[in-house]
């Protein structure tokens, strides 16, 4: 008699799942607190070196505390203390201890006068934020830039949507470690990671197969290393990527006019929401409810520009443009070892082939979007993911850093599955 053909699980699946998700839990603290431990010896980022000092600590509890729980799980599985609730305990501990307890002693610290605790994107949030207060635009002009002093000219350039200088508006009243941006960015990151959560999750708290794979979302977007080290020492891109999760989290949820709102809020705050909006809209398209979600993602951007476009439009081009696009006074220091990089400084006439490959990437998702648009959220936080992943690998100028976007969204989009109405479900204790 012949056996019946079993369905092997992807390698991924099995390494998520193993003991309940627990082993994975592991080596994701034991690893990160290695990462933390030697970015607080060897980094030449001060901020960095602060925050791997405390980081390490945070990792390497969590780790601990993960090693218990795997422990006791194999002495007892059905144990509470082992399970998904309790993991999710771990997560908010490591997020507290390795993004949040650092980011407020860095911000008291810079309050007490040290000039070496935060990275330079803070002062230029905080500085947007003064002038939106002041002249109506949170951007200097071309010759006001120019008219500073060499070393300072980097620092005039705002290179974000305007939206982006409200997490300024709190420096710009007051002096003090809670008005610090970075302050901002983890309450606008927690709030938006809350609201995903909340939108993924059945009514009455009750869980699903796919929480598990919301879990690991949620330690993607929080307790990475990529993501903690970014938030407690810069943050900008922390809740522009939480409302895009946020976004996609909607979709899933079939509430596109939702979804539109929560990218549209991004794109406000920086350009890497643009090219998720667009994707969400043509999701959007393939369920009837493109004009929906386009009203906000579309809208809210251009609602936050008009304004500034009305006050000072050459300020505007010159931040958003021209310094983006390496025709500013100044060029950015973004520079990490990624192949559009090596290829524009390395090969002759290479900066064309890197821009090349780049249009030649862009292009293919392009025709992947038109001929197979995603019908689902799963496929919308796939194509982002990829697409992000192509477009940051590729680009002559680029940070280590923005590699956390890419990485979210594949995590993601597990989380993203629809579950089926019969689904079994219990109440969370």
């Amino acid at each position: 008699m012949t056996a019946a053909p079993t369905t092997q699980r992807p390698v991924w699946q099995r390494l998520d799942t193993a003991a309940g998700g627990l082993a994975l839990d592991l080596g994701l603290y034991a690893v990160s607190a290695a990462f933390a431990a030697i970015t607080a010896v060897t980094s030449t980022l001060l901020p960095h070196r602060a925050w791997g000092g405390i980081a390490a600590v945070g990792y390497l509890l969590a780790a601990l505390a993960a090693t218990g729980q795997l422990l006791l799980h194999r002495r007892s599985p059905g144990s509470p203390l082992t399970g998904l609730p309790a993991r999710w305990a771990v997560t908010a501990f490591a997020w507290v201890t390795t993004a949040l307890l650092p980011l407020l002693a860095q911000s008291v610290q810079r309050a007490d006068g040290r000039t070496d605790r935060a990275q330079e994107e803070v002062l230029v949030v905080e500085d947007s934020g003064g002038r939106l207060v002041d002249t109506g635009t949170p951007y200097l002009g071309h010759d006001a830039i120019a008219a500073l002093p060499p070393g300072e000219q980097l620092l005039g350039y705002t290179p974000y949507q305007p939206g982006m200088a409200l997490f300024g508006l709190p420096r710009a009243a007051v002096d003090t470690w809670w008005t610090d941006a970075r302050v901002w960015f983890a309450v606008g990151t927690a709030v938006a990671l809350a609201l995903a959560v909340r939108a993924l999750r059945r009514p009455g708290g009750r869980t699903t197969g796919r929480d598990g794979a919301l879990l690991r979302g949620v330690q993607a977007a929080t307790v990475l290393p990529i993501c903690a080290l970014t938030l407690a020492t810069g943050g900008d891109d922390l809740p522009v990527l939480a409302l895009c999760l946020l976004a996609l989290a909607f979709a899933a949820a079939d509430r596109p006019g939702a979804a539109g709102v929560a990218v549209g809020v991004a794109g406000a705050l920086k350009l890497f929401a643009w090219p998720v909006a667009l994707v969400l809209i043509i999701w959007g398209a393939t369920r009837r409810a493109g004009l929906r979600v386009a009203a906000g993602a579309l809208g809210l951007p251009v609602a936050a520009l008009l304004p500034v476009l009305l006050v000072d439009r050459d300020a505007l081009v010159e931040n958003v443009l021209r310094f983006p696009l390496g025709h500013g006074l100044v060029t950015s220091p973004a520079q990490s070892p990624f192949p559009g990089h090596l290829i524009a400084t390395t090969l002759p006439g290479g900066r064309m082939v890197a821009a090349a490959l780049l249009v030649a990437a862009g292009l293919a998702i392009a025709v992947r979007l038109t001929r197979r648009p995603p019908r689902s959220a799963v496929a919308a936080a796939l194509i982002c993911g990829y697409g992000l992943l192509a477009a940051i690998l590729l680009m002559p100028s680029t940070r280590f850093g923005y590699l956390l976007y890419p990485v979210a969204f594949l995590v993601w989009a597990p989380a993203l599955r629809p579950v089926p109405v019969d689904a079994p479900a219990t109440t969370s204790p």
